[in-house]
């Protein structure tokens, strides 16, 4: 297995998210973006895409450019990064940025969603452990406004935005972390 446009990529997000912490956790930001193409991975072999998956969080969170991205590791993994990235400016409102979000997955190629995937799910993964942990405080580490309120609506309206992955192993773990956290009038919404 040629693995070298992977190995690129993962020098290429070491290096962007050097000195970086995951929100809260006190480890490398790095394990994050492994983790997402370690979900990705067990949807596709797609290297480009298991690329994209540890790119993921680049553009959004560091300085590194989409043009970098593809000058580097080509068109299709930019693409499938700048699916990952925002569209609106990091100081518009956070439910219009998150909304924005969820509206560009849902009309985002295939391929994009299984990124996507990857990415939602290693957060709600760490969301669950977390809230385990130290339960509502977890909220206060999160730009949302309204707490777990938004989170809630967040997180569902993506798996409407990535439904048509419904019966892939990663997605319904997806639906049983979201049922798990936040349930709907405190059953499970299944």
């Amino acid at each position: 297995m040629d693995t070298e446009l992977f190995d690129r990529a993962a020098k290429f997000a070491i290096d962007a998210h050097r000195g970086a912490e995951r929100r809260g956790k006190g480890y490398p930001y790095i394990l994050h973006p492994m983790e997402v193409a370690g979900i990705v991975a067990s949807i596709t072999t797609d290297l480009e895409m298991i690329a994209a998956a540890i790119l993921h969080d680049t553009v959004e969170d560091t300085d590194a450019t989409i043009g970098q991205i593809r000058e580097e590791f080509g068109e299709r993994v930019a693409r499938l990064v700048q699916y990952e990235t925002c569209p609106l400016p990091k100081s518009a409102p956070w439910r219009d940025r998150k909304q924005a979000q969820a509206d560009l997955i849902a009309h985002a190629p295939r391929e994009s969603k299984i990124v996507a995937l990857g990415d939602k799910l290693s957060n709600l993964r760490t969301i669950s452990g977390d809230y385990d942990q130290i339960g509502d405080q977890l909220w206060q580490r999160f730009k949302a406004p309204n707490g777990k309120e938004d989170m809630a609506w967040y997180y569902r309206t993506l798996a409407k935005s990535l439904c048509e992955l419904a019966g892939t192993p990663p997605y319904e773990e997806y639906l049983q972390l979201l049922d798990k956290i936040f349930p709907v009038d405190g059953t499970s919404s299944r």
